[in-house]
């Protein structure tokens, strides 16, 4: 039996050059010639671009500080600016805010004391809400979720009157329930929340029933703990929410003494008269408690924003 004679390998060409010459092979890339920047390059970018952009957010922040040491007319003529006469530059403002202030701080405690209520009655409520639509079947389940979210999608400013028709026929128009009460199930919360307790494995739910825990005991000793990154996040965004509030109480409160800052400030515009420089540093203190809460809460912020938007 005949056998094919084995074929012989051809070389490979080297490669040509334009002028018909062998081009010289390229070395072999190693792992720094694949990578333009490293690592250490990279994150220095990032910080920063980071940087940059906190600068520019605080650009504002930085004006109106520097404002509340300038006579608040001069300040309303020119705008916020940086070009200023450090020699006019005074403490006669926050003289004036610690010791002829008016009913200042009172406006202060009311919205104090109204966001804590709000945001803890919120957050209870609407957890409580979601944990329902999260771990129990029930009949209509569906549809009252979707009625949920439809309610995420009408603006505050059409069920605006009909919810005020609503609290003066009640008797409620002028107390600080009423700005309380209407907003403790908080539709884009309770969505929030619904999302990330299905992604609560149900086994900690069972091992709990198992060892005679009560579906309260449940909640509160068991779903809670674990998602303190939800609730930090829905308190800083309720928080700012509340604490800003502004249309609602102008609507239903008619004391002075019971307007919160958003009021009270409001008010130092008026016909007869301006008074910018309790204005300007009032708006300036008025910040201290939003940053706190952030600063209180910003290391749950990220996790419990992520957590919730991937769970489900």
């Amino acid at each position: 039996m005949a056998t094919n004679p084995p074929t012989a390998v051809r070389p490979t060409p080297a490669p040509q050059g334009a002028d018909g010459g062998e081009r010289p092979r390229s070395a072999p890339r190693t792992a720094a010639g694949r990578a333009r920047f490293s690592p250490t390059a990279g994150a220095w970018i990032q910080a920063g671009f980071l940087v940059l952009i906190a600068a520019i957010a605080l650009v504002p922040l930085v004006a109106i500080f520097v404002g509340t040491f300038q006579d608040g007319n001069d300040v309303i003529r020119r705008g916020m600016t940086f070009d200023v006469d450090l020699g006019a530059l005074s403490l006669d403002n926050y003289v004036l805010l610690f010791t002829d202030s008016g009913p200042y701080f009172r406006w202060f405690a009311n919205s104090l004391l109204l966001t804590v209520a709000q945001v803890a009655g919120t957050l209870l409520v609407s957890s409580f809400v979601a944990y329902g639509f999260a771990m129990y079947e029930f009949r209509g389940k569906t549809l009252w979720f979707v009625m949920v979210l439809l309610v995420m999608t009408v603006p505050f400013e059409m069920l605006m009157l009909p919810l005020y028709v609503q609290v003066n026929d009640m008797g409620l128009a002028d107390t600080y329930t009423v700005i309380v009460l209407p907003f403790l199930a908080a539709a884009v919360t309770i969505f929030f929340f619904r999302q990330y307790f299905l992604g609560i494995p149900r086994e900690l739910l069972e091992a709990g029933r198992v060892d005679g825990v009560t579906e309260y005991g449940i909640f509160f000793r068991i779903v809670l703990p674990i998602s303190r990154p939800a609730m930090a996040a829905m308190a800083i965004l309720n928080g700012m929410i509340c604490w800003n509030n502004f249309l609602w109480p102008l609507l239903v409160l008619r004391t002075p003494e019971k307007f919160t800052l958003p009021i009270g400030l409001n008010t130092l515009l008026t016909p007869y008269g301006n008074n910018y420089e309790l204005l300007i540093i009032g708006a300036f203190f008025s910040l201290i408690p939003i940053l706190i809460l952030f600063l209180a809460f910003q290391r749950f912020f990220i996790e419990g924003m992520t957590a919730g938007a991937v769970k489900g």
